[in-house]
Protein backbone atom coordinates (compact mmCIF):
# COMPACT_ATOMS: atom_id res chain seq x y z
CA UNK A 1 0.00 0.00 0.00
CA UNK A 2 2.68 2.40 1.34
CA UNK A 3 4.37 1.97 -2.55
CA UNK A 4 0.87 3.75 -3.69
CA UNK A 5 2.24 6.90 -2.31
CA UNK A 6 5.23 7.25 -4.05
CA UNK A 7 6.50 9.66 -6.82
CA UNK A 8 5.62 7.22 -10.28
CA UNK A 9 8.92 8.22 -11.59
CA UNK A 10 10.14 5.75 -8.49
CA UNK A 11 7.86 3.31 -9.05
CA UNK A 12 8.27 2.84 -12.94
CA UNK A 13 9.29 -0.71 -14.78
CA UNK A 14 12.48 1.50 -15.78
CA UNK A 15 12.87 2.26 -12.03
CA UNK A 16 12.82 -0.88 -11.16
CA UNK A 17 15.20 -2.28 -14.19
CA UNK A 18 17.60 0.16 -13.16
CA UNK A 19 17.90 -0.77 -9.50
CA UNK A 20 18.66 -4.28 -10.34
CA UNK A 21 21.16 -3.53 -12.48
CA UNK A 22 23.16 -1.37 -9.91
CA UNK A 23 22.88 -4.14 -7.14
CA UNK A 24 25.46 -6.23 -9.02
CA UNK A 25 27.58 -3.20 -9.91
CA UNK A 26 27.61 -2.18 -5.93
CA UNK A 27 28.37 -5.70 -5.04
CA UNK A 28 31.14 -5.73 -7.34
CA UNK A 29 32.43 -2.39 -5.62
CA UNK A 30 32.01 -3.43 -2.41
CA UNK A 31 33.74 -7.03 -3.01
CA UNK A 32 36.83 -4.92 -4.89
CA UNK A 33 37.33 -2.67 -1.70
CA UNK A 34 38.69 -5.72 -0.30
CA UNK A 35 40.59 -8.07 -2.60
CA UNK A 36 44.11 -7.56 -2.44
CA UNK A 37 46.19 -5.66 -4.86
CA UNK A 38 49.55 -5.95 -5.80
CA UNK A 39 50.78 -2.59 -3.22
CA UNK A 40 52.72 -1.99 -0.33
CA UNK A 41 51.73 0.80 2.43
CA UNK A 42 54.70 2.13 3.66
CA UNK A 43 54.82 4.95 6.70
CA UNK A 44 57.81 6.67 8.79
CA UNK A 45 60.30 4.60 10.23
CA UNK A 46 62.53 3.78 12.70
CA UNK A 47 65.44 6.97 13.57
CA UNK A 48 68.67 5.89 14.56
CA UNK A 49 71.22 9.00 16.28
CA UNK A 50 74.75 8.05 14.68
CA UNK A 51 76.31 9.79 17.24
CA UNK A 52 74.81 7.50 20.18
CA UNK A 53 73.25 3.66 20.90
CA UNK A 54 70.87 1.77 18.72
CA UNK A 55 69.33 -1.39 20.19
CA UNK A 56 71.96 -1.08 22.61
CA UNK A 57 74.79 -1.05 21.06
CA UNK A 58 77.14 2.25 20.11
CA UNK A 59 76.39 3.20 16.63
CA UNK A 60 79.85 3.87 15.63
CA UNK A 61 82.82 3.10 17.10
CA UNK A 62 86.35 4.57 16.49
CA UNK A 63 90.09 3.50 16.77
CA UNK A 64 93.32 5.06 15.58
CA UNK A 65 92.50 8.83 16.19
CA UNK A 66 91.44 10.43 19.41
CA UNK A 67 87.17 10.83 19.12
CA UNK A 68 85.26 13.78 20.93
CA UNK A 69 82.26 13.91 23.27
CA UNK A 70 79.42 15.26 21.46
CA UNK A 71 76.45 16.83 22.02
CA UNK A 72 72.96 16.80 19.81
CA UNK A 73 72.13 14.31 17.95
CA UNK A 74 72.52 13.34 14.25
CA UNK A 75 69.98 10.85 13.01
CA UNK A 76 69.43 8.03 10.26
CA UNK A 77 65.86 8.05 8.86
CA UNK A 78 63.92 4.85 7.60
CA UNK A 79 60.75 4.23 6.10
CA UNK A 80 58.88 1.25 7.06
CA UNK A 81 56.52 -0.93 4.88
CA UNK A 82 54.41 -3.87 5.27
CA UNK A 83 55.22 -7.45 4.76
CA UNK A 84 55.28 -8.50 1.37
CA UNK A 85 53.07 -11.67 2.50
CA UNK A 86 50.39 -8.67 3.35
CA UNK A 87 48.12 -7.65 0.18
CA UNK A 88 46.70 -3.91 0.97
CA UNK A 89 42.96 -3.86 -0.13
CA UNK A 90 41.78 -0.76 -2.59
CA UNK A 91 39.99 0.51 0.92
CA UNK A 92 43.51 0.32 2.40
CA UNK A 93 45.00 1.96 -0.78
CA UNK A 94 42.12 4.92 -0.48
CA UNK A 95 42.62 5.33 3.15
CA UNK A 96 46.34 5.57 3.20
CA UNK A 97 46.01 8.20 -0.09
CA UNK A 98 44.44 10.59 2.35
CA UNK A 99 46.94 10.32 4.87
CA UNK A 100 49.95 12.23 4.86
CA UNK A 101 51.84 9.77 7.24
CA UNK A 102 51.27 6.79 4.91
CA UNK A 103 52.36 6.38 1.03
CA UNK A 104 51.13 3.71 -1.71
CA UNK A 105 53.74 1.36 -3.22
CA UNK A 106 53.80 -0.83 -5.87
CA UNK A 107 54.64 -4.24 -4.21
CA UNK A 108 57.62 -5.06 -7.08
CA UNK A 109 59.17 -1.76 -6.22
CA UNK A 110 59.81 -2.39 -3.08
CA UNK A 111 60.33 -6.12 -3.05
CA UNK A 112 61.77 -6.72 -5.74
CA UNK A 113 62.03 -10.04 -5.81
CA UNK A 114 58.81 -10.58 -3.58
CA UNK A 115 60.59 -12.76 -1.17
CA UNK A 116 61.33 -10.73 2.62
CA UNK A 117 64.22 -12.77 3.99
CA UNK A 118 65.81 -12.32 0.42
CA UNK A 119 65.01 -8.73 0.87
CA UNK A 120 66.57 -8.10 4.02
CA UNK A 121 69.62 -9.67 2.48
CA UNK A 122 69.24 -7.06 -0.43
CA UNK A 123 68.99 -4.29 2.21
CA UNK A 124 71.89 -5.40 4.35
CA UNK A 125 74.33 -5.53 1.67
CA UNK A 126 73.55 -2.03 0.40
CA UNK A 127 73.73 -0.59 4.48
CA UNK A 128 77.25 -2.43 4.67
CA UNK A 129 78.17 -0.91 1.17
CA UNK A 130 76.82 2.60 2.77
CA UNK A 131 78.93 1.96 5.21
CA UNK A 132 82.21 1.70 3.91
CA UNK A 133 81.22 4.47 1.24
CA UNK A 134 80.92 7.02 4.44
CA UNK A 135 83.69 5.67 6.51
CA UNK A 136 85.67 6.41 3.15
CA UNK A 137 83.72 9.52 2.59
CA UNK A 138 84.49 11.09 6.19
CA UNK A 139 87.61 10.01 6.38
CA UNK A 140 88.63 11.68 3.40
CA UNK A 141 87.10 15.02 4.10
CA UNK A 142 88.89 14.45 7.10
CA UNK A 143 92.26 13.94 5.15
CA UNK A 144 92.48 10.81 6.79
CA UNK A 145 94.13 7.52 6.08
CA UNK A 146 91.73 4.59 6.45
CA UNK A 147 95.15 2.43 7.35
CA UNK A 148 95.54 4.41 10.33
CA UNK A 149 91.80 4.86 11.65
CA UNK A 150 89.31 2.61 11.39
CA UNK A 151 85.41 2.86 12.01
CA UNK A 152 83.32 0.02 12.98
CA UNK A 153 79.28 0.80 12.45
CA UNK A 154 76.06 -1.26 14.04
CA UNK A 155 72.51 -0.28 13.02
CA UNK A 156 71.47 -3.32 13.93
CA UNK A 157 68.39 -4.54 11.27
CA UNK A 158 68.45 -1.07 9.70
CA UNK A 159 69.22 -1.71 6.07
CA UNK A 160 69.41 0.20 2.79
CA UNK A 161 71.87 2.93 1.74
CA UNK A 162 70.16 6.33 2.70
CA UNK A 163 72.03 6.66 6.12
CA UNK A 164 75.14 7.36 4.67
CA UNK A 165 75.11 10.76 4.29
CA UNK A 166 74.34 10.83 8.52
CA UNK A 167 76.73 8.30 9.22
CA UNK A 168 79.81 10.24 7.28
CA UNK A 169 78.44 13.41 9.33
CA UNK A 170 78.58 10.76 12.55
CA UNK A 171 82.65 10.26 11.97
CA UNK A 172 83.37 13.79 11.45
CA UNK A 173 81.52 15.21 14.41
CA UNK A 174 83.04 12.31 16.90
CA UNK A 175 86.76 12.97 15.30
CA UNK A 176 86.25 17.00 14.27
CA UNK A 177 83.79 18.83 15.52
CA UNK A 178 82.37 21.42 13.34
CA UNK A 179 86.51 22.22 12.84
CA UNK A 180 86.35 25.19 15.30
CA UNK A 181 86.15 23.23 18.47
CA UNK A 182 82.68 23.13 18.62
CA UNK A 183 80.05 20.54 17.47
CA UNK A 184 78.89 20.09 14.27
CA UNK A 185 75.37 19.73 15.32
CA UNK A 186 75.47 22.69 17.50
CA UNK A 187 73.54 21.00 19.97
CA UNK A 188 70.84 20.53 18.12
CA UNK A 189 69.01 17.66 17.07
CA UNK A 190 70.05 17.00 13.01
CA UNK A 191 67.77 14.05 10.60
CA UNK A 192 69.08 13.75 7.04
CA UNK A 193 68.79 10.93 4.67
CA UNK A 194 70.78 10.33 1.30
CA UNK A 195 73.22 7.85 -0.12
CA UNK A 196 77.28 9.08 -0.03
CA UNK A 197 79.75 7.70 -2.16
CA UNK A 198 83.67 7.66 -1.52
CA UNK A 199 84.28 10.81 -3.12
CA UNK A 200 81.49 12.49 -0.68
CA UNK A 201 78.63 12.80 -3.25
CA UNK A 202 74.95 12.99 -1.94
CA UNK A 203 72.58 10.91 -3.64
CA UNK A 204 68.69 10.63 -3.73
CA UNK A 205 66.95 7.87 -2.08
CA UNK A 206 62.70 8.43 -2.11
CA UNK A 207 60.88 8.56 0.27
CA UNK A 208 61.23 11.61 1.47
CA UNK A 209 57.62 12.68 2.92
CA UNK A 210 57.36 10.05 4.81
CA UNK A 211 61.24 10.48 6.23
CA UNK A 212 60.38 14.27 7.55
CA UNK A 213 57.79 12.79 9.11
CA UNK A 214 60.10 10.13 11.13
CA UNK A 215 62.64 12.91 11.76
CA UNK A 216 60.40 15.18 13.04
CA UNK A 217 58.59 12.70 15.47
CA UNK A 218 61.94 11.81 16.84
CA UNK A 219 62.68 15.54 17.94
CA UNK A 220 64.80 16.28 14.97
CA UNK A 221 64.61 20.34 13.85
CA UNK A 222 66.92 20.41 11.15
CA UNK A 223 66.72 17.90 7.83
CA UNK A 224 69.14 17.42 5.36
CA UNK A 225 68.58 15.80 2.18
CA UNK A 226 69.74 15.65 -1.16
CA UNK A 227 69.17 18.75 -3.49
CA UNK A 228 67.55 17.01 -5.99
CA UNK A 229 64.93 15.96 -3.96
CA UNK A 230 63.52 19.03 -2.72
CA UNK A 231 60.46 18.93 -4.53
CA UNK A 232 59.57 15.79 -2.15
CA UNK A 233 61.02 17.10 0.88
CA UNK A 234 58.27 19.81 0.36
CA UNK A 235 55.58 17.67 0.42
CA UNK A 236 53.76 17.75 3.80
CA UNK A 237 56.84 18.96 5.90
CA UNK A 238 56.04 19.24 9.04
CA UNK A 239 56.31 22.16 10.98
CA UNK A 240 58.56 23.42 12.85
CA UNK A 241 61.58 21.23 10.58
CA UNK A 242 64.22 23.43 8.42
CA UNK A 243 64.94 21.70 4.86
CA UNK A 244 68.62 22.04 4.20
CA UNK A 245 69.42 20.89 0.75
CA UNK A 246 73.08 19.22 0.05
CA UNK A 247 75.02 17.51 -2.97
CA UNK A 248 77.95 16.67 -1.47
CA UNK A 249 79.33 15.91 2.29
CA UNK A 250 81.30 18.97 2.44
CA UNK A 251 77.85 21.36 1.55
CA UNK A 252 76.70 19.06 4.29
CA UNK A 253 79.32 20.31 6.79
CA UNK A 254 79.64 24.03 5.18
CA UNK A 255 75.65 24.03 6.25
CA UNK A 256 75.72 22.95 9.60
CA UNK A 257 79.09 25.26 10.36
CA UNK A 258 76.74 28.10 8.96
CA UNK A 259 73.53 27.21 10.97
CA UNK A 260 75.96 27.21 14.23
CA UNK A 261 77.48 30.63 13.82
CA UNK A 262 74.41 32.45 12.06
CA UNK A 263 75.27 32.71 8.39
CA UNK A 264 72.97 32.04 5.43
CA UNK A 265 71.78 28.41 4.84
CA UNK A 266 70.74 26.92 1.77
CA UNK A 267 66.94 25.65 1.74
CA UNK A 268 64.67 24.30 -0.37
Amino acid sequence: MASQNLPPVLTSPRTRALGLCALPVLALFAVAAFVPLPYTLESPGETADTLGTYDGARVITISGTQQRETSGQLRVVTVSATNPGVRSTLWDAVTAWGDPKQAVVPTDEVYPQGDPEKADEATQQQMTQSQDSATLAALGYLKLSPDQVKVEIDLGQIGGPSGGQMLALGIIDKIAGDGRGGDLTGGRNVAGTGTVDADGRVGQVGGIPLKTQAAREAGATVFLLPRSECAQGKVNTPDGLQLIPVDTLSDSVAALQALNGGGAVPHC
